[in-house]
C-alpha cells in the first residue's frame, strides 16, 4: 500500500454496491446489524455511509451532524490497513473517531494499539436470541410473553403470508398507515426511520429480503422484514403493528420466530439504541447473547 488513504477515496453507499459487499461478506459475514448493507443503504439519508476497498478489505465512515466517523477494517485483519484508517480517522473532528468496534476486533486491536482506549456503546448492542426460545417461549421466564400471546390469539381470528408480489402493494399501503399512526413527520429519528422503511420495502426484492404479515379481516395489521447475515444467524430489521391490537406485536414475534427456526439457530433482532421502552421489551425476552460494540477517541493515538 504506497498511496496515502484520504476521505476523496470513498464513495457514497448505493443499492447497486450490494454486489462488492456481498462479495467481502462471504468471506467476513457481518455479526452486527449496523454492518448489514441492507442496514447501511436504507439509513443513507440519516448517516451518509461512504466506503472503499482497499487490500481486500471494506472500509466504512459515516457522517452525521458533520461528523465523520470511521469503522475499523472488515476483511483479514491487517496491520498495515488499521494503520492507513487509524491515522485517516484520527484527523476528523467528531467526538469519536472509531465505532462500531466489535468485541474480537477490540481485543486484536488492543493487541496492536494498547493506547486506545476502548469505551463500550451499551446503547448499540445487538441482542441475539435463540430461534427456538422466541418460538417456543417455554418456562416461566416467557409466562407473561405467553399470556398477552394467548390473550391476542383468543380476541383474533388472523392469517400469516409471506410478503411476496402478489401482496406487495398492500404492504405499502399498509407501512402509509403506520407512518400516520406514528406521526412520523414529528420526530426526527422518526422521520427517518420512515425513510429507511419504505427505502427497504421499495427495494425488497432487490435486497434479498423476506418477510411477513399478519392479517386480520382480511386487511394487513403487522408485518415483518427480515434477512439471513450468516450461516446461523437471522436478523429482523423491522415489526410494524397496527395500535388496535392489544398482543399484536406478540404474535408477529413468535410468528417469525417459527419460521426462521427452521434455518438459523439465532435471531439478531437489532439495539435498543438507549430508548428505555424498548430496552426494557428486548430483555423481556431473554437474549441468549448481546453483540457488543465499542468506540474509541483515538486524536492523540501516534501510530509507527
Amino acid at each position: 500500500m504506497n498511496k496515502i488513504l484520504s476521505v476523496d477515496d470513498f464513495k457514497a453507499i448505493d443499492i447497486d454496491d450490494k454486489k462488492y459487499f456481498d462479495e467481502i461478506y462471504k468471506k467476513y459475514p457481518p455479526v452486527h446489524s449496523d454492518n448489514v448493507f441492507t442496514t447501511l443503504v436504507s439509513w443513507m439519508e440519516y448517516a451518509d455511509y461512504h466506503y472503499t476497498i482497499i487490500d481486500k478489505s471494506l472500509i466504512i465512515y459515516s457522517k452525521i451532524n458533520g461528523q465523520i466517523r470511521f469503522r475499523p477494517p472488515i476483511g483479514s485483519l491487517k496491520k498495515e490497513v488499521f494503520d492507513q484508517v487509524l491515522n485517516l480517522a484520527k484527523n476528523q473532528e467528531a467526538d469519536y473517531h472509531i465505532g462500531m468496534v466489535t468485541k474480537e476486533t477490540k481485543e486484536w486491536m488492543s493487541e496492536n494499539y494498547p493506547k486506545i482506549v476502548f469505551k463500550n456503546h451499551r446503547d448499540y448492542f445487538d441482542y441475539v436470541y435463540l430461534s427456538k426460545d422466541l418460538a417456543e417461549l417455554k418456562g416461566s421466564s416467557y409466562s407473561k410473553i405467553r399470556n398477552r400471546l394467548n390473550k391476542f390469539k383468543k380476541a383474533y381470528i388472523y392469517s400469516v403470508e409471506d410478503i411476496s408480489e402478489e401482496n406487495f402493494d398492500e404492504v405499502k399501503k399498509f407501512l402509509r398507515r403506520w407512518c400516520l399512526w406514528k406521526d412520523c413527520e414529528s420526530d426526527p429519528v422518526l422521520k427517518y426511520e420512515k425513510k429507511a422503511v419504505l427505502f427497504s420495502i421499495s427495494n425488497f426484492f432487490k435486497l434479498g429480503l423476506k418477510g411477513l404479515i399478519i392479517r386480520i379481516d382480511d386487511k394487513i395489521e403487522s408485518m415483518a422484514v427480515f434477512e439471513g447475515i450468516n450461516d446461523n444467524t437471522a436478523l429482523v430489521h423491522y415489526e410494524k403493528a397496527s395500535p388496535d391490537f392489544v398482543g399484536i406485536y406478540k404474535a408477529i414475534n413468535f410468528e417469525t420466530a417459527n419460521i426462521l427456526q427452521k434455518d438459523f439457530k439465532f435471531i439478531n433482532r437489532e439495539s435498543d439504541m438507549g430508548i428505555s421502552g424498548l430496552r426494557k421489551a428486548k430483555l423481556s425476552y431473554r437474549p441468549y447473547h448481546m453483540v457488543e460494540v465499542y468506540h474509541a477517541d483515538i486524536k492523540d493515538l501516534i501510530i509507527s
